[in-house]
């Protein structure tokens, strides 16, 4: 076990960032624990399985991250450390972001009760993409609930009860009806995300290719929300925009995905940051609450 201090510069809106791992939380694979501000998810490293667990100070107090790393070698401990700072965003420019973002007259009060608001990230793409697939068109509830399943019938065993996503090269090798029938999703779902393994298994990654969203695209089920999510979410592009988020463009009053295009126009280069502010107010703090999802 290793405990590591992460270093934040403020401001830094922790209980944004809970409130959304909390969301996103998926049974079996994860652990969220709102009383002690932690949030715990299996991971998989190069010497094997691994489980980190992040702890948050409150907002005020936020100069750190705390973060348990419990991993199968040591070794994978810098690795680990990267993917958690990517993951939680922790190296954003707040004060840059805030003060661009702050000129709007619709995110102004946004960033002013959440200065320093993170995008939530990911600990690998592929596992993200998958739950992405999973979540097109439904709640957040079902799409971790869909996600759940798939980890329970096809994840790696981890420690502490948790199990790591399942790899490419194993849902490779899961029949698209098996899938249906053991997730409970549409055939049309399982014929993506078995399209999406083999893809995976066969290469594709954002490391290596260059035309990666165009690869994307070709797979059958994945569309334009699908790639923008992704990339905001895994990818790591601050000006990704899903404008055809159906709970964005509620935030923005209910307008269509070409006007939510043109209303963002001045948010660029940050516009990853201006929708996770508006999901952050519309959805993510509403109890009980998570609204559609998708295209």
């Amino acid at each position: 076990m290793t405990i590591l201090q992460l270093p934040v510069t403020p401001p830094f809106a922790a209980s944004a960032m809970l409130d959304a791992l909390r969301s996103h939380t998926v049974a079996g694979y994860e652990r969220h624990d709102a009383q002690t501000r932690t949030h715990s998810r299996a991971v998989r490293a190069r010497g094997g399985p691994a489980v980190v667990s992040v702890t948050f100070a409150s907002d005020s107090e936020a100069f750190h991250v705390t973060a348990r790393i419990d991993a199968a070698d040591d070794r994978d401990v810098p690795e680990l450390e990267q993917r958690i700072r990517t993951w939680l965003d922790l190296d954003a420019e707040s004060t840059v972001i805030d003060a661009a973002l702050g000129a709007d007259p619709i995110l102004a009060p946004l960033v002013s009760g959440r200065p320093g608001l993170r995008v939530l990230g990911a600990t690998d793409w592929f596992s993200t993409a998958v739950q992405t697939v999973l979540g097109q068109q439904v709640s957040l509830a079902a799409g971790a609930t869909f996600t759940a399943r798939l980890v329970a019938a096809y994840g790696e065993p981890d420690f502490d009860g948790l199990r790591c996503f399942p790899t490419p090269q194993r849902l490779k090798g899961i029949d698209p009806d098996e899938l249906k029938t053991t997730v409970r999703i549409t055939g049309a779902r399982s014929r993506t995300v078995y399209a999406l393994a083999n893809a995976a298994a066969d290469g594709l990654d954002p490391a290596s290719s260059s035309e990666f969203r165009d690869d994307l695209l070709v797979l059958p089920g994945i569309g334009p929300w699908t790639v923008d999510y992704l990339s905001l979410r895994a990818l790591g592009d601050r000006d990704a925009f899903p404008s055809g988020d159906l709970v964005l463009r509620r935030a923005l009053g209910g307008i269509t995905a070409g006007e939510t295009t043109t209303r963002a126009e001045s948010w660029r280069p940050w516009r990853a940051y201006a929708v996770s502010h508006l999901w952050t107010h519309a959805a993510y703090r509403v109890a009980g609450g998570r609204p559609d999802r998708g295209q």
